[in-house]
Parts: structure tokens; C-alpha cells; sequence
């Protein structure tokens, strides 16, 4: 499987802002967050162009009444995940079966939440990071990968010492 690495792109910002639109309108709970994370979020990072979405919910155990409303925006989810990461429902979109979109729904405040923003957060404000991410990941695109979570493992070192960085 090859990985593609785009320029960033001002139109993921717009993207977001109405998958973000839809969801506060399909999911009545108060108190949700709704964020946008992951690479594309970063304006000057090129990015597979996907979509990363994380969801906050105050009480994560109502996750799972909101299944079918998401679903119902055109998103399939994955239930496969939740054996390794109960904490978290995961879905996906997709347009003429390329993914566009990806969901991560998990409770406010929780140690994945926390270390996204932050590590998003960090990106956004320090460019030489910025920049080291950006190289590694067009560095990683050069191989042929047999499953996309290869290519995500294989920059979880980087990502882990920015972690390091921001608690510290």
C-alpha cells in the first residue's frame, strides 16, 4: 500500500467545519466537543487527506447511543477496535470508496483526548517540530506498507516525544 502525502490544504479546515456542523445536529448530548485533530488540522502540515475527527463526550457511557446517528451521516463504524481501546468508537467515511473522514468518539478529559490536543496543539505553534513531522512522513510515503497502521506505528516514536515535550 502506498501512502500519499498532500500539501496542506486550506479546504480541510472547511471540511471539517461541516462534518462538525452535521454531527453537533445529529448527536443531542450536552456537553459535546467536537474537535479537529491529526494532521490535517495543522495549517502548512501535509497530510494523508483524511479527516481526523475526535468527539468528547462528558459521559462516555451514552457512546453508544449515538451509533446509528452518526451512521446515519453516512459513516461506517468499526466495532473490531474497541478489543484493545474500549475507551474509543471509531468510524469512517468514505466517497467512491476512497476515505475522507475518520471518527474517534471518547470521553472528555481522558488521556487520548488530552494527548491529541496537545499534540496537535504543539505542531500548530512549533514549526521546527512542525517541519521534522512533516519530513519524517514524506520519508515514511517512500515505502510500500502492507497495512496503513504500519505507517502509523512507524511515526509513533516522533509523536511520543512531542507527547514528552508537552507534559513536561
Amino acid at each position: 500500500m502506498k501512502i500519499i502525502i498532500e500539501s496542506y490544504n486550506p479546504a480541510w479546515k472547511t471540511a471539517f467545519e461541516k462534518e462538525q456542523a452535521l454531527l453537533l445536529n445529529a448527536i443531542k448530548e450536552p456537553g459535546l466537543t467536537i474537535e479537529h485533530i491529526g494532521s490535517t488540522s495543522v495549517e502548512g502540515l501535509g497530510a494523508k487527506p483524511i479527516i481526523d475527527i475526535m468527539i468528547g463526550l462528558k459521559d462516555f457511557q451514552t457512546a453508544n447511543t449515538h451509533l446509528s446517528a452518526i451512521e446515519n451521516l453516512g459513516y461506517v463504524y468499526l466495532s473490531k477496535y474497541e478489543d484493545e481501546m474500549p475507551y474509543r468508537r471509531f468510524f469512517f467515511k468514505e466517497e467512491n470508496g476512497v476515505r475522507t473522514h475518520h471518527i474517534h468518539m471518547v470521553a472528555l478529559g481522558t488521556e487520548f483526548w488530552d494527548r491529541h490536543l496537545q499534540f496537535r496543539d504543539h505542531l500548530r505553534t512549533h514549526a521546527h517540530d512542525r517541519e521534522r513531522y512533516h519530513a519524517l512522513k514524506m520519508e515514511l510515503a517512500g515505502n510500500e506498507w502492507e497495512h496503513m497502521n504500519d505507517y502509523a506505528d512507524a511515526k509513533t516514536g516522533f509523536i511520543r516525544a512531542i507527547e514528552q515535550k508537552t507534559m513536561s
